[in-house]
């Protein structure tokens, strides 16, 4: 398990290998408070922008941002919402192993930014430097917490000027971040009653309703979200990952782990103990990194799972892109999964 050092025991881990770590740039809290964004209109003799983050900080410029860095989920959230051209660089997994964009890419022409990393701790500051950046964007895990800036060079990268923005993305519905980079968004420049966005949102109230119906015909079905790595299975909470939270809200019935790690994100399960949970359907962590059920198949505990033997295991995109059009699928698809599973613990 990458980063298991005590020191990155958060969330970080949970998403790679299953651990959670502690990290990111912990920056002091100031001015505003509230959610809004505003920004001059063009044209009105005046360009100042400002934006109230999820630190409560007041961000501020002279006039709105054009050239935005931001890690790659947070930039493809930004496309979905309509901005384009003002995406310069990004950070975090972007390319695969064939030079391709990974799926948190979503719809953002990754050939057409500059990528400053591509793994955790990868942050080139000459690069970020020469694209001369306006704002820089990230989720907020942890609080005050700057998602994939590494620690031991984000106040080098936080020098540089440009002003920072981070958005909550643990311990609220998957609906708040989604909320609040539609604000962001809009406050940068976006139309968020182009068509685009509108239908994406449309199909977005649709699919929660098709899964709060499945949930509920289901009789009970109940449902586990983890991940695996080669020496355990972490069973992920949803009283703090977003999207599992959401999913609950809809009436999924999902597994709480009882023994959590500090950050509150998992459970750690050897495999000994990997049939500690029963569940029906298996919510599996389908990234890069993670072990995926072919795998798995050697590993006793693992086969001899409900819902492994009944094949009720369905890819569960752990960090998701928080945007309607990002999220719809996630909905769509749990749904399905769950309409076609059968009561089996």
């Amino acid at each position: 398990m990458p980063h298991n050092s005590p020191t990155r025991l958060s969330r970080r881990g949970l998403l790679t290998a299953g651990g959670v770590a502690a990290f990111g740039a912990l920056l002091t809290a100031c001015g505003g408070s509230g959610g809004s964004g505003s920004s001059a209109k063009e044209g009105d003799g005046g360009g100042s922008w400002s934006f109230t983050d999820d630190r409560k900080k007041k961000v501020s410029a002279k006039a709105t941002p054009k050239r935005i860095v931001a890690f790659t989920g947070t930039a493809a959230a930004l496309v979905d919402f309509g901005l384009g051209q003002q995406i310069v660089g990004v950070f975090g997994e972007t390319k695969d192993k064939d030079g391709k964009a990974v799926p948190q890419a979503g719809d953002l022409n990754v050939d057409k930014v500059t990528v400053l990393g591509n793994a955790w701790g990868e942050f080139s500051i000459e690069k970020y430097a020469a694209l001369r950046p306006e704002l820089l964007v990230t989720h907020m895990f942890n609080e005050g917490a700057l998602w994939y800036v590494p620690d031991e060079s984000k106040d080098k990268i936080l020098g540089l000027g440009a002003p920072s923005v981070a958005i909550r993305t643990a311990r609220v519905p998957m609906t708040e971040p989604i909320k609040r980079y539609a604000e962001l968004a809009e406050s940068l420049g976006a139309d968020l009653k182009a068509k685009k966005v509108t239908d994406a949102k449309a199909r977005f109230e649709a699919a929660a309703e098709t899964l709060r119906k499945a949930a509920k015909a289901s009789g009970g079905l109940k449902v586990m979200a983890a991940s695996a790595s080669p020496d355990l299975m972490y069973v992920s909470n949803p009283k703090s990952n977003s999207d599992l939270m959401y999913f609950a809200e809809l009436g999924v019935d999902l597994i709480v782990p009882e023994k959590l790690d500090e950050g509150g994100y998992f459970e750690g399960l050897s495999w000994e103990n990997a049939g500690k949970y029963k569940a029906d359907l298996i919510l599996l962590d389908n990234r890069d990194g993670q072990l995926q059920p072919k795998a798995l198949a050697d590993k006793p505990a693992w086969a001899e799972l409900p819902a492994v033997k009944a094949n009720q295991i369905t890819p569960w995109d752990s960090v998701p892109r928080f945007s309607y059009a990002g999220a719809a699928p996630l909905l769509e698809n749990l749904a399905k999964a769950i309409q076609d599973a059968k009561k089996v613990s």
